[in-house]
């Protein structure tokens, strides 16, 4: 007995399947080996991404809003394809292979980019002059196609590497041992920290030497970073852990439910919700399963859980498939109350993605200079990633314990306080950017400055306090998502949970790339200048931010209601302890014996094979 509490008591186990030991695997001793990919990933993504904007302007000549719109949805795919990813992982391969095979083809897309803008003849000829100004030739069918070939191989392999590096990582806690669990709530800061770490030199330094040193070398660099961190991680191999996959298709009670609870539509619904089908609580105990507890929301879907009028314990006869536990409904209204969450995380995402679009073009039309350098426009998205390098350790270090003695919650605040506290203080973010547009055209007008080509008396350091009110912002709300979306997610599916964080980032991004395109169309109509038009100085973004602030203001009143609405998940934990996890962080509410848990069904009789899985 005494050698059986070695191994972990989740479950898991090493690559070859079999169990593992407690002391020599998983926590941070492993997740050390995790930490320098995250870094270099976030380095090179930063590295394109924040400065890819001024490269298709200035390289590839593209104008702005075709260039908005290009950067916004490639780095929606980057986001969104995680969706196939994690898919592909809980339900096939496995985190660790499907991260294996995806970072390969990133690395990939890596060397093709690097070679695009590296070789003379994968790129077009730089501008030459003559009386009547710049002359530059547009690129050719074929580099372009090259480029953007490079870019998304990039965005294929981000698909299987975002939602499965972070979740693998959240894996090495063993959630039934009180010690790692409680290692495990500071796991998604510190865990976006290092991302901070490599988003800080991707903004600081990559893109500066990308515009004075050349674009080759600064998508070089992190290259040659991503495979050095790739053989790093593969040296912690012996130390991971791996979860067991229960069920091999974990996604298909999102189907099979609904589609059960349609066919009992005209049953009755019992008026106790301990008359609903669900396993003895003994097969979840063999099956290293946790049992989810009945909740009221999405009520409709209990009908899925109706018992057969013909059935009895010995006896599995009946006119109709067994019915679904009450687990695997609360599964899916799990994943339909996630939903809810995603679908108002979409406008913050798209306030997010001013960063590497609107913000960076603004820049470029600002006075730039710092003593005898010319700072690049994208180099003050560092900003927003030294308030979170510095936000992050104060969160974890000083708020969450002066909260976690005030309310009690292990995590100091629920996660749904914490996102809405991200998405008020975005509110303020976009409010101080219409602001400093308002001051900049102002300039614009007493100066009588008409040409995009004409430096705008003001520094570019007016920009700073939008750029670190997102940092911030994002402490609360890009963390607090992370770590929502894999906490209330079904067993089992934690990677498809992982990818409702990154999906919603990606949709942000299209619907940026979407409102971009369509107020610019609408506002130029009859020979009107454009809000955004190739020239900034011309245009007005601070209606376009006013625009963003409206809707970010109705969407925090929408998030509110859903906040309001949505049910944590309750759940049974190694020793029988009802969690209720996400409100209070994983804290019991309740003690029931399995003796307890017996008279909430007789349904013994029934193994899990009985049901659909």
């Amino acid at each position: 007995m005494g050698e059986e509490k070695l191994y972990t008591q989740d479950g898991s186990a090493d690559l070859q399947g079999r169990p593992v030991l407690s002391s020599g695997t998983g926590k941070w001793k492993a997740c050390s080996y995790l930490v320098g990919y995250e870094a270099f990933e976030r380095m090179a993504f930063y590295g394109i991404s924040s400065n890819l904007v001024v490269y298709l302007t200035t390289q590839l000549h593209e104008d702005t809003v075709s260039s908005v719109r290009n950067v916004n949805n490639w780095s929606g795919s980057v986001w969104i394809t995680p969706i196939i990813g994690a898919y592909i992982a809980d339900s096939y391969l496995g985190r660790f292979w499907t991260f294996t095979v995806s970072s390969l083809i990133y690395i990939l897309g890596m060397v093709l980019l690097t070679m695009a803008v590296s070789l003379k003849s994968l790129k077009p000829p730089t501008c030459s002059s003559n009386i009547k100004g710049a002359l530059c030739s547009k690129a050719t069918t074929s580099q372009i196609a090259f480029f953007y070939s490079a870019l998304y191989i990039i965005a294929v392999g981000a698909g299987g590497t975002k939602p499965n590096i972070s979740t693998f990582g959240a894996d090495q806690f063993d959630d039934f041992n009180p010690h790692e669990k409680q290692l495990k709530v500071s796991f998604f800061n510190w865990w976006m920290f290092s991302s901070f770490l490599g988003a800080l030199f991707a903004t600081l330094g990559l893109v500066y030497i990308q515009e004075n040193l050349g674009w080759g070398l600064g998508y070089g660099i992190p290259t040659v970073g991503l495979l050095v961190s790739l053989v790093i991680f593969y040296f912690g191999t012996p130390k991971y852990r791996h979860k067991a996959r229960n069920t091999k298709s974990p996604a298909r009670d999102l189907v099979y439910v609904p589609m059960a609870a349609f066919a009992n539509r005209k049953l009755q619904l019992p008026s106790n919700p301990l008359e609903l089908f669900e396993l003895h609580p003994q097969d979840y105990i063999i099956t290293r399963r946790r049992r989810v507890f009945h909740t009221s929301a999405f009520r409709f879907l209990d009908k899925a859980a109706i018992k057969d009028d013909g059935m009895n314990v010995g006896n599995t006869s009946s006119t109709r498939q067994p019915p679904c536990t009450v687990t695997q409904v609360e599964g899916t209204k799990l994943v339909l109350g996630m939903a809810l969450v995603w679908l108002v995380s979409l406008i913050p995402s798209t306030i997010w993605a001013q960063i590497n679009t609107l913000f960076v073009k603004q820049g470029t039309t600002l006075d730039r200079t710092l003593g005898n350098i010319q700072i690049p426009a994208a180099s003050l998205g560092s900003f927003v990633t030294f308030s979170m390098l510095v936000s992050v350790p104060m969160y974890d270090r000083y708020f969450v314990p002066m909260m976690r003695r005030r309310t009690g919650n292990p995590r100091g605040i629920t996660l749904l306080q914490r996102l809405g506290t991200g998405f008020v203080i975005q509110i303020v973010a976009i409010f101080v950017a219409y602001a400093v547009e308002l001051k900049r055209l102002h300039i614009i007008k007493v100066y009588g400055i008409t040409s995009a080509k004409d430096t705008i008396p003001m520094s570019i350091f007016w920009l700073m306090p939008q750029y670190v009110l997102l940092g911030i912002a994002d402490v609360f709300n890009a963390i607090g998502l992370l770590e929502f979306f894999y906490d209330q997610s079904p067993e089992n599916m934690q990677s498809l949970g992982t990818s409702f964080f990154t999906s919603g980032i990606g949709v942000g991004n299209f619907l940026n790339s979407f409102l971009v395109t369509m107020v610019d169309r609408v506002t130029s109509r009859h020979g009107k200048k454009s809000w955004i038009g190739k020239n900034l100085n011309e245009s007005h973004l601070d209606y376009y931010y006013g625009f963003l602030m409206v809707i970010s203001v109705l969407n925090l009143g929408a998030y509110l209601w859903v906040s309001k609405k949505y049910q944590y998940k309750k759940e049974t934990s190694a020793d029988n302890e009802v969690e209720e996890k996400g409100s209070s962080g994983g804290a019991g509410i309740q003690m029931e014996s399995v003796k307890d848990l017996d008279m909430h069904n007789n349904t013994a009789a029934f193994s899990v094979e009985a049901v659909p899985l």
